[in-house]
């Protein structure tokens, strides 16, 4: 069985990207994203290489 990681199942749009995205799209980018967290927690992945606090905060800058 293959491990799953974050960058399996994580999309990161550019700026210019994430304009283009209507705001129902942005919402369920985020909710997406949020339960990946939230599954890959549970399933014990390590976020020790990943500063997750910091691109949540990084999104929410950028009106993510």
């Amino acid at each position: 069985m293959d491990i799953v990681t974050y960058e399996d199942v994580h999309i990161d749009f550019t700026e210019d990207e994430w304009i283009l995205l209507n705001p129902s799209q942005k919402s369920l980018y985020v909710d997406v994203m949020l339960e990946t967290y939230r599954n890959l927690t549970a399933l014990g992945y390590s976020w020790e290489d990943h500063n997750f606090e910091e691109y949540c905060q990084s999104a929410r800058k950028h009106g993510r």
